[in-house]
């Protein structure tokens, strides 16, 4: 987002590291990058409400979260209208990312995506796994949380 263009993630995490580690306090030197932000999509509600309609927007919420069954953070329950649900545990086994193959699969095609959540930490992850498949997705960073903070606007369930 803030225009970084060798970014890496390791699938599996530390547990998946096979080479060495350093040992003592890091040694690191100052760096020249300058971020500057807007380098990646981001939706607002009204953009939210948008893609949800067009069919591409992806709610990453655990699916009882997403029918409006529980809700343990926020005072509603429930989803954006239109949301499709793809929890982020559905886009892992054994702590790293599926194939490409199930991975896409998941996913619609054909139209604009974007991710939520909650709050828009988990949906970082839902932005990361697609653009391993080579999809550009935009991040609702409000997420269900900020949706829910205007009573005008709808919440599904079911």
């Amino acid at each position: 987002y803030f225009g970084h263009v060798d970014v890496r993630v390791l699938d599996g995490g530390l547990a998946a590291w096979d080479g060495p580690l350093e040992q003592g306090p890091p040694l690191s030197k100052q760096g020249d990058f300058e971020g500057t932000p807007g380098h990646l999509p981001v939706l607002d509600a009204d953009d939210a409400a948008r893609v949800a309609k067009e069919g591409g927007l992806v709610d990453v919420r655990a699916a009882e979260r997403y029918r409006g069954e529980t809700e343990p953070v926020d005072p509603v329950a429930g989803r954006v209208p239109g949301a499709i649900n793809v929890p982020a545990t559905l886009t892992m086994v054994d702590g790293r990312l599926r194939s490409p193959d199930e991975l896409r699969a998941l996913y619609p095609e054909g139209c604009e995506l974007g991710v939520y959540c909650g709050s828009g930490v988990t949906a970082a992850h839902g932005v990361l796994v697609l653009e391993t498949l080579g999809v550009q997705a935009a991040l609702y960073a409000g997420s269900f949380s900020q949706w829910i903070s205007d009573p005008n606007r709808p919440v599904e369930t079911g």
